[in-house]
Order: structure tokens, then C-alpha cells, then sequence
């Protein structure tokens, strides 16, 4: 079986190279991102044959932690300006171009962002089942200024960690880390959660640049995981990692 790289070893931080404009360009419009529905992608050239991987992500949190929040701020959209809860299933798509150290090639990650309220999932059994059915990882989210949705996180991560849900790539993230002067929960906090899990912690908070810095922490977290977890998928069946390779028009 060929060695699997691990995770951050095949996929740099691009979107600050010169050589990534290109592509990034593609999901940017007047310095800012575009948004694309469930049917849109970018747009390249007709000689550019694009590989682009498809992944869903669930997002998982108490209510009030930012989900919606983070939703919007990884995909360019509007913050909403009142907090109110999901009423039910909210799908938001991202793109994130991302280069391989391996053999150069470029990806397209189509990230399909699942986003469902607490009390929805706990009121409709049918949501649930919906939002786990072929989900490929899981972005647990707690707030800095809530300590019962860190400590949450021992209930939401056994819970996706089954054999009935197979290999899930995992991420945490811990939102409204600007707002340090009400933290409830501790750099000391995140290190001992980090060594029992051995799941990275990403920080999310602050003004939303019109830039990519802010987002691209978390996407290519996101991106380096999903792709190590296909490869270890693929190095088990003997075959390929998925990618869907297009030229498009």
C-alpha cells in the first residue's frame, strides 16, 4: 500500500502565493467573494481542465455559538445582524482552490455547508438522519465566551465518532475569540482538550476583511483533512482519490 501523506503535508497556504491568482480569481468579484448556488461552480478558461472534489460538512453547536456566523463569514456572505435560530436545514456552498505539494495539481474543494438549529433537530426526528446521510466531516464549534458549549464538546464529538459513520475528518473551531475580554474558556483549556483529542483548534472572531486571510486558516484545514482522509479511503480500496476532471466553458 503507498504511503498516505499526512495532513498539511501536501497542501501549503496558496492563497498568498502569486501563482494562485488565477484561481482565485475565479471566486472572487470586485474584491469581494462571489456566492455560487447548488448548481454554479467557477469558471476557467476553456484550456484549464479543473479537478474539483465535492465534501459535506455538518456543523455542529449549541445555539448561540455562531454557527450561521462562521457559515456566512467562510462563504463571503452578510453576517446577520440579529441572532435568531435555524429554523431548519440552511446549505451555503464554498469553493477553495488549493495546490498539491505532491504533484502540482490544482483542486477545486466544493464545500457544502450544512447548518441546522438546535431546537429544530431536537423537535423533527427527520433532520438529523438528513444532515449525517453521506457527510464527509464535521466542524464542531463552541464560543470563547461560553464555556458550557466547550464543555459541550465531550457530548457532540463520541457521538460522530461510531463505526456507524465510518472515517469523518473533524475539526474544531472556537468562535467570538476577538471579544477576549469576556472569555470563559482558556488557551490552557484548548492545549488539554487538543492532547485528548488530537483535533486542531482553529479560532474564529473579529471584523470580516474583504480579503481571504480570515477564512483561510479554517478552509484549509478543512481542505488538507478531507484530502488526507480520501487518500487514506483510497489507499485501503487500492484505487484513486474522487475528483471530477472538467474543462469548464
Amino acid at each position: 500500500m503507498a504511503r498516505v501523506p499526512p495532513p498539511g503535508s501536501f497542501i501549503p497556504d496558496w492563497h498568498r502565493c502569486k501563482e494562485s491568482k488565477e484561481y482565485f480569481n475565479k471566486i472572487m468579484h470586485k474584491k469581494k467573494r462571489k456566492n455560487f448556488g447548488l448548481l454554479e461552480s467557477p469558471v476557467m478558461p476553456p484550456h484549464a481542465a479543473v479537478d474539483t472534489v465535492h465534501y459535506k460538512i455538518f456543523i455542529s453547536g449549541k445555539s448561540g455559538v455562531g454557527k450561521t456566523a462562521l457559515t456566512a463569514r467562510l462563504a463571503g456572505l452578510n453576517f446577520p445582524n440579529v441572532h435568531h435560530e435555524t429554523t431548519g436545514i440552511q446549505t451555503t456552498v464554498v469553493y477553495w482552490p488549493a495546490k498539491l505539494i505532491e504533484n502540482g495539481r490544482v483542486l477545486f474543494f466544493c464545500l457544502q455547508l450544512w447548518d441546522c438549529g438546535e431546537s429544530a433537530l431536537r423537535r423533527f426526528d427527520h433532520l438529523l438522519p438528513s444532515c449525517k446521510e453521506q457527510v464527509d466531516a464535521v466542524l464542531f464549534l463552541f464560543s470563547f465566551t461560553d464555556r458550557t458549549s466547550f464543555e459541550d464538546l465531550l457530548n457532540q464529538i463520541p457521538k460522530w465518532t461510531e463505526s456507524s459513520h465510518g472515517c469523518l475528518a473533524k475539526v474544531v473551531v472556537g468562535t467570538k475569540f476577538d471579544l477576549f475580554m469576556h472569555c470563559d474558556v482558556t488557551e490552557k483549556d484548548v492545549r488539554k482538550f487538543q492532547e485528548t483529542w488530537r483535533l486542531p483548534v482553529l479560532r474564529s472572531g473579529g471584523e470580516v476583511s474583504d480579503g481571504l486571510g480570515d477564512v483561510a486558516p479554517i478552509l484549509n484545514c478543512l481542505a488538507e483533512n478531507l484530502w488526507h482522509q480520501d487518500c487514506v479511503r483510497a489507499g485501503a480500496a487500492g484505487q484513486h482519490p474522487q475528483q471530477e476532471s472538467v474543462t469548464l466553458l
